[in-house]
């Protein structure tokens, strides 16, 4: 695995007291290439917890893959993309209904950015007034948008029954949002909106779908170490114990 190198845009990135002490709310990491991985906090069970999203520069423009679960950073990471690679984001994606991935949507919308999710999360977030996306995909869909090549792939039911996943075949990152936890998780965490007994056969899915992936990337935990969904299919299958 190649090692990844850090940019940290101090000019863009605010911060609030915590029990620890300064803890930034924005925070952008680059990935490989043109990717980059960013993470904003929010307030859970009364624990501060990161939601990773992550974004592609292309040559028509940036592709957005999740909003900031803290609405405090909609137009900060905007700004922040803007000044670092001098290009707006054309698009957005969301890969479920809940609101650490959806929060951004009509914020984003309004903006101008044409916003993606599927046709079951917009079933799902219209049902548990959650935000929105323009436009829907009613099945698997390629995109190629500036040179790059990307899938949505909808594996199964498991953190939520409308999970789905990002696949770079190319580049070889898999982007896996809150179906995938990271390799030292506990366990698989909220599933009251999932389902236990199909989480393993889904994530053998995505297995079998993105062979060898280089980069994987998980929503709430460290996305750096690369047995995260080998770490989660294992946490699966206790599940059916």
């Amino acid at each position: 695995m190649k090692p990844i190198s850090f940019i940290f845009l101090s000019f863009f990135i605010l911060f609030f007291c915590s029990a620890q002490g300064q803890v930034a709310k924005l925070i952008i990491e680059h990935l490989t290439g043109d990717f980059y991985v960013y993470t904003t906090y929010n307030t859970y069970k009364e624990s501060t917890v990161q939601a990773n999203g992550m974004y592609l520069v292309t040559k028509e423009g940036v592709i957005m893959f999740d909003t900031p679960w803290d609405s405090t950073q909609f137009q900060p990471l905007l700004d922040s993309i803007k000044i670092k690679h001098n290009k707006n984001v054309i698009m957005a994606f969301a890969t479920h209904w809940h609101n650490d991935k959806t929060a951004g949507l009509e914020y984003y919308k309004q903006q101008g950015i044409k916003t993606f999710t599927t046709t079951l999360t917009d079933e799902l977030s219209k049902k548990n007034d959650e935000k929105r996306a323009e436009f829907l995909m009613t099945n698997d869909t390629i995109f190629n948008i500036g040179g790059y090549s990307f899938e949505t792939f909808f594996p199964g039911e498991g953190h939520t029954i409308d999970n789905i996943i990002i696949w770079f075949e190319k580049e070889k990152i898999l982007y896996g949002g809150c179906l995938i936890k990271g390799a030292k998780a506990k366990n698989l965490g909220y599933l009251d909106d999932g389902n236990k007994l199909a989480y393993e056969s889904t994530l053998k899915k995505v297995e079998e779908k993105c062979k060898n992936p280089q980069y994987i990337i998980v929503a709430h935990s460290d996305w750096k170490n690369i047995n995260s969904l080998k770490h989660s299919i294992k946490l699966a299958k206790k599940l059916k114990k």
